[in-house]
């Protein structure tokens, strides 16, 4: 699966599939997201020399939650299941 930093996951998202969408490894440290902006969750999870947000000892935070609750609800789930496999 390939997952973005806050757990969508990629191979499933229309943008990515209509390569509108590079990733967000890819485009967010050039902060040229699909919307034109900056992605928070990116940005926060990089400050932090973070591979994703699961890796965060706030995880899940609500900022998180929030985004989570209102689109692409699978990422927190995507995120523990990564975190599970790497062990």
């Amino acid at each position: 699966m390939n997952l973005s930093v806050c757990g969508i996951n990629c191979d499933a998202c229309n943008f990515f599939a209509e390569k509108k969408c590079k990733g967000c490894r890819v485009v967010a440290p050039e902060g040229k997201c699909v919307w034109n902006g900056r992605c928070d969750l990116f940005d926060c999870s990089a400050k932090q020399n973070l591979a994703h947000c699961g890796k965060c000892n706030k995880f899940p935070c609500d900022m998180l939650k929030e985004w989570a609750s209102s689109e692409n609800t699978e990422r927190i789930q995507n995120l523990v299941d990564l975190n599970n496999q790497v062990k």
